[in-house]
């Protein structure tokens, strides 16, 4: 592990200790913050498209008229 990732590293662990409940309240935490939900919503959107397979622009365009 990197000297950059180890303080997410260790802060992963920590939270993965957390009771259930008490992981659940500062997930519901992070979901007030508007920027960091937004975040999330879009780490999980490229996460599911990850294999999907790709189009040119054009071909983009072409389906949208």
């Amino acid at each position: 592990m990197r000297a950059q990732g180890a303080t997410a590293e260790v802060f992963l662990t920590a939270f993965k200790t957390l009771p259930r409940k008490e992981q659940d309240i500062f997930l519901s935490e992070v979901m007030k913050d508007k920027k960091l939900r937004e975040d999330l919503i879009d780490i999980a959107i490229a996460e599911s498209r990850a294999k999907d397979r790709s189009r040119s622009f054009r071909d983009f365009l072409k389906a949208q008229k």
